[in-house]
C-alpha cells in the first residue's frame, strides 16, 4: 500500500479504537473532557465547561430505561465571541474526542424553501455521509489486511500464471532438475516454489517498479436507497452514479506498475469485503445518536430586514432550521433519520446582531448560551506553545525536514504574542489566526531559503522578529494589508 493509504488506514484504527471503547470515552467525567479540550484549545473554559456536560448526558442517557430515555433531548448550545477565538475548535475537538460523526456548516449557505440554493435538510444528508465514511474506513481498516494478502495473490497471478488444469487422464509428472538447490523437483514444486521467490521479492518492494497489465472495471457507488434530488451539483453526481449502475461494466486493460496495481487490487478486495448494507444500517443509527452539526455565521441570518438580495431570505432560512434542530424526520437517500438526539452547536460573533434578533422559536431551541472571551496576549503566548499541535512546533517540524534547526527564545515568542495582538487592535480582530499571519511573515525569509541552510542552526528571538515585521507594525496603514 503507499504512504497516503497506510495513514488513512492507521487513522481509520484510531477512530475504530475511540469507537470501540466509547462507553469509555463517555465516561470521562466533565472535568476530564475539559482537561483533554485544554490540550489543544487555550482558554475558554466556560465554552468547554458546557460543551463537556453535554458530552457527559449523552452517556448519562444511555443509562436511563428505553421510556425515558426517548424523552431526554440534548440541549443545543450557542456560543457568542468574535472570530478565532475557539468556537469551531472546540467542537471539533470533542467530536473527535466523543468518535462522533461531526460537520460544520456555514447558516449562510443554506436559502429558504422555494429558493435556488442548499435546503437545510442537506445538512442531515451530509452528516449520513460523514458517519458512512466514518464506518466504512473503520470497518476498512479491519480487513485490509486480509485484503491486503489476496491482492498480493493478484499481483502474483500477472506476474507467474497459474499452471493450467492438469488433463482428465491421471499422468505422472517428469522431474526437473533445480540448478539452485540442487534437487530433482516436479514441475508443481518448481512452479510453486518460483512463486514463493517471487512473493518475497514483492513483499521486499524489489519488484514495485515492473510494469504489469491490469484488467480495471469501472466501479460505482453502492446501489442503496433511491436518489435525492436536491441542488443541481448534487443531482448531476446522483445521475452520474445511477448510469454508471445501469450501463454494463466494460473492463478495460491498463499499463501500471506492480506498486500501484497492488493497491488497486488492495483497494477492490477491501470494497468487495464490506457489507455496505450493514455499515449504512449502523452509520444511520450513529449519526442520529451521536452526530454534532456546528452551525456557524448564525449571527448573519438573524434579523428581520426586508429587501432583496441575500438578505430576502434570512427569516425563511431560520423557521426551516427551527423544525431540523427541534427533532424531525429527514429523508436521505439512505433511509430516514429523526433528527431528535442530534446536538447542534451554533456559533458567531453577534458584533452587529444579537441573539435577540433570531426569531424567539429558533432562541428556545438554543437554551444553553456562552460568551467566548477575546484573546489576550497571554493567550497569545500560549496559544505558540502549550498545544499539542503549537504553532512553534509545527514550524520547527516543517522545517527540520529541509535540515534546519529552529529555536524559538521565550523573548521571541512573546515579541509574536505582542505582534499579533497589536495587529489585531489596529486593524479586525481575528483572533488566534492573526498568528498564521505574523508567524508566517517572521518564517517567510527562513522558508524560502531553507533548502540552501541545511545542517544550519536559526535562533527566532525578540531581535529576529523586530527585524521581519517591526516596520509593518509601525506603519498602521499598511499594517491593515500586510497582517
Amino acid at each position: 500500500m503507499s504512504r497516503s493509504s497506510n495513514t488513512n488506514s492507521k487513522t481509520a484504527i484510531e477512530n475504530s479504537v475511540v469507537r470501540e471503547s466509547n462507553e469509555t470515552v463517555l465516561g470521562l467525567t466533565p472535568r476530564e473532557i475539559v482537561a483533554e479540550l485544554d490540550r489543544y484549545i487555550v482558554g475558554q473554559t466556560e465554552a468547554k465547561k458546557m460543551v463537556a456536560i453535554a458530552l457527559r448526558n449523552r452517556a448519562r442517557r444511555r443509562k436511563l430505561e428505553p421510556s425515558l430515555r426517548d424523552e431526554v433531548n440534548p440541549k443545543n448550545i450557542l456560543m457568542i465571541g468574535p472570530t478565532g477565538c475557539g468556537k469551531t475548535e472546540i467542537a471539533r475537538r470533542l467530536a473527535r474526542l466523543a468518535g462522533a460523526p461531526f460537520l460544520k456548516v456555514e447558516a449562510t449557505k443554506y436559502t429558504e424553501v422555494g429558493y435556488v440554493g442548499r435546503d437545510v435538510e442537506s445538512m442531515i444528508r451530509d452528516l449520513v455521509d460523514v458517519a458512512i465514511n466514518m464506518l466504512r474506513e473503520e470497518r476498512r481498516a479491519e480487513i485490509i489486511e486480509t485484503a491486503r494478502r489476496r491482492a498480493e495473490d493478484r499481483v502474483l497471478n500477472l506476474l507467474l500464471p497459474p499452471r493450467p488444469r492438469a488433463s482428465r487422464r491421471p499422468s505422472v509428472e517428469s522431474p526437473e532438475y533445480d540448478r539452485d538447490e540442487n534437487e530433482v523437483l516436479t514441475a508443481t514444486e518448481r512452479y510453486n516454489r518460483t512463486r514463493e521467490k517471487l512473493r518475497t521479492q514483492l513483499q521486499q518492494g524489489l519488484l514495485d517498479d515492473r510494469i504489469v497489465e491490469v484488467e480495471m472495471r469501472r466501479s460505482g457507488s453502492p446501489v442503496v436507497g433511491g436518489m435525492m434530488i436536491g441542488n443541481p451539483a448534487e443531482l448531476e453526481v446522483e445521475l452520474r452514479n445511477m448510469m454508471d449502475r445501469l450501463m454494463p461494466q466494460q473492463p478495460k486493460k491498463v499499463e501500471m506498475s506492480v506498486r500501484e496495481a497492488r493497491d488497486y487490487f488492495t483497494d477492490e478486495e477491501a470494497d468487495r469485503m464490506l457489507d455496505m448494507d450493514k455499515i449504512i444500517r449502523e452509520a444511520l443509527k450513529l449519526a442520529q445518536e451521536s452526530g454534532i452539526i456546528f452551525v456557524d455565521e448564525m449571527d448573519k441570518i438573524a434579523g428581520r430586514h426586508g429587501g432583496t438580495g441575500p438578505d430576502v431570505s434570512r427569516e425563511g432560512v431560520q423557521r426551516d432550521i427551527l423544525p431540523i434542530v427541534e427533532g424531525s424526520t429527514v429523508f436521505t437517500k439512505y433511509g430516514l433519520v429523526n433528527t431528535e438526539h442530534i446536538l447542534f452547536i451554533a456559533a458567531g460573533a453577534f458584533t452587529i446582531s444579537k441573539p435577540s434578533d433570531l426569531i424567539p422559536e429558533l432562541q428556545g431551541r438554543f437554551p444553553l448560551r456562552v460568551q467566548l472571551k477575546p484573546l489576550t496576549v497571554e493567550d497569545f503566548r500560549r496559544i505558540l506553545t502549550e498545544p499539542k499541535n503549537a504553532l512553534t512546533r509545527q514550524y520547527r517540524a516543517l522545517l527540520a525536514t529541509e535540515g534546519v534547526s529552529v529555536e524559538f527564545t521565550p523573548d521571541g515568542i512573546d515579541e509574536i504574542a505582542q505582534t499579533a495582538f497589536r495587529a489585531n487592535e489596529q486593524s479586525e480582530n481575528i483572533g488566534a489566526r492573526r498568528l498564521y499571519t505574523v508567524m508566517e511573515k517572521v518564517t517567510e525569509d527562513l522558508s524560502f531559503n531553507a533548502p540552501e541552510l541545511a545542517g544550519s542552526k536559526v535562533v527566532i528571538d525578540a531581535a529576529y522578529v523586530r527585524a521581519h515585521v517591526g516596520d509593518i507594525v509601525k506603519n498602521v496603514d499598511l499594517s491593515k494589508f500586510i497582517l
